[in-house]
């Protein structure tokens, strides 16, 4: 089908479309209409998407499903995939359709609620499929407005504080990326991603207010698009809006976040950073392996002092995406492979702890670590499924969680021996929090008399959990569904980015470092 990933993309912004100018009222009948339109809106998008995996072809390592039209003022509409950005895609489809399915207690403003998790889905698939750079900017950006909406409308008590504070870090940061893209557009002539990947961007050292800058024009290019991208992640030191986005957030909101939205700023690495920027990735590359390893140490010691439950999963999550960020820039095969297994992972195994808080929030309605204890007795079908994430999330051989965790090590190991050794210490800290939440929460003595008349799990939770349950044991146990996909792909990227820096020499060398 010509037009398959436009249908995927812009589905979504159809069912929202009609949503908006159909259906009228606020009554019962008029909000769980919304809410069916948009489960049966996502659910077919994730259906087609697989059309789109079944026609890919893993050997071809160039894009493939291409759209290029003309678009506006003459701007191009490209999109495409590869081996990088469709597990992405499917990530995004495959959990959309579940996270409108928790959010089907919601009696707020359900119209709009449902209309702003489409638009969302439109931009999240965007970004992933872009092959302008001004397309990839609109979609990349954009998703910032419809998340801004839901934290601010429907999040907890200080979520104006919240939303603006995720939405001007993650805007201020994007600026300089603008700026980058408009430099990148002047120097090639072109915003085709995929011509771009083929020019040769400056390496000559340039001075800027009287310092001298190594790599010339790709380290600028290079630190305004990691600007973006830290603060998409984010990256320690500029995550600190992510826990209080988290808090605030309602469940749904919480669960995009985790699951897709910092997933582009590891996305963005991958498709800008390495392949344009060798060079100045070279060059920079200790400076991320050392960030990333403490972000691991310090945000897992953070995450154990908590005492919100989504805090410490929010905290837990910086932690996490230190192993990405260490992979991508280990620039080889173990190391990125490790780092998009890691977000794929990161994505079921997160939504799923922030939509298991959810269940016991719509119960108990707070989020207070020490307000629980002894679940196992009245919901030991949740304790079940709780122990299976937290196992994921300290990264237990047979789950999801460990073959990431496990190649990113390994491929800084390679790169940097001490970064690799103070990352694994990580793996032991993440037990520690994990462990210790699971225990105040669900194991001991059921003895708060509010918990003793607590309902277990329904149908449809437990319905919601049953995919992220199989999709994190299954690639646990056979990581080749992934890898066999990924592998390709990363293999002609790093060889690429290799043969750019041969053809560039030992630039540090070179520039006297």
């Amino acid at each position: 089908m010509d037009n398959l990933i436009s249908i995927i993309v812009f589905l979504p912004t159809i069912a929202a479309a009609i949503l908006a100018l159909f259906l009228r009222g606020e009554d019962e009948a008029a909000r769980k209409n919304a809410k069916w339109l948009a489960l049966i809106a996502t659910s077919a998008t994730f259906v087609i998407s697989l059309f789109l995996l079944w026609g890919f072809d893993p050997g071809d390592t160039g894009f493939q499903f291409v759209e290029e039209r003309e678009w506006l003022l003459g701007l191009t509409y490209k999109v495409g995939v590869d081996g990088i950005s469709i597990l992405f895609v499917m990530l995004t489809t495959f959990l959309m359709p579940l996270v409108i399915a928790s959010a089907w207690d919601v009696t707020h403003r359900v119209k709009e609620y449902m209309v702003a998790f489409l638009l969302l889905e439109t931009l999240m698939l965007g970004v992933f499929v872009a092959l302008d750079l001004v397309l990839f900017y609109l979609f990349f950006e954009g998703g910032l407005i419809p998340m801004f909406l839901i934290i601010g409308i429907w999040g907890g008590k200080n979520r104006i504080y919240a939303a603006f504070k995720f939405f001007l870090y993650t805007f201020l940061g994007s600026l300089l990326m603008l700026v980058a893209m408009i430099a990148m557009y002047v120097d090639a002539g072109t915003t085709d991603i995929v011509a771009l990947l083929d020019h040769n961007f400056g390496t000559e050292t340039v001075s800027v207010l009287g310092i001298q800058v190594l790599g010339g024009m790709q380290t600028l290019m290079w630190l305004a698009f990691f600007a973006s991208f830290a603060v998409k992640m984010p990256m320690w030191p500029v995550h600190t809006w992510l826990p209080d986005a988290h808090v605030q957030a309602p469940t749904a909101g919480s669960v995009v976040l985790a699951a897709i939205l910092l997933k582009m700023g590891g996305y963005g690495f991958l498709r800008f950073s390495l392949p344009m920027f060798p060079v100045a990735s070279d060059l920079l590359a200790p400076l991320v392996l050392w960030l990333s390893a403490v972000a691991i140490v310090y945000t897992s010691l953070v995450a154990l002092a908590q005492e919100d439950m989504k805090k410490l999963i929010a905290y837990s999550s910086v932690a996490h995406m230190g192993y990405v960020t260490m992979g991508i820039f280990a620039a080889n095969q173990q190391g990125i492979d490790g780092a998009i297994f890691q977000m794929i992972s990161h994505g079921f195994v997160s939504g799923a702890l922030f939509l298991i808080v959810g269940v016991i929030y719509d119960r108990m309605h707070t989020r207070e670590i020490d307000a629980y204890g002894g679940l196992l007795v009245r919901m030991p079908v949740y304790a079940a499924i709780f122990l299976l994430f937290t196992m994921a999330n300290v990264g237990l051989p047979g789950t999801s969680g460990f073959v990431g965790e496990f190649l990113a090590i390994v491929g800084v190991f390679q790169v940097n021996t001490w970064v690799a050794f103070v990352a694994a210490t990580g793996v032991i800290l993440s037990a520690g929090y994990a462990l210790w939440l699971y225990r105040r929460v669900v194991l001991g003595d059921l003895i708060k008399e509010s918990l003793k008349s607590i309902k277990g799990t329904t149908a449809r939770e437990r319905a919601i959990f049953a995919p992220l349950v199989v999709m994190t044991l299954l690639l646990g146990v056979y990581p080749s569904l992934a890898t066999d996909i990924i592998g390709p792909s990363v293999t002609a990227l790093v060889g690429e980015y290799e043969t750019a820096l041969l053809e560039a020499g030992d630039i540090r060398l070179a520039m006297g470092e």
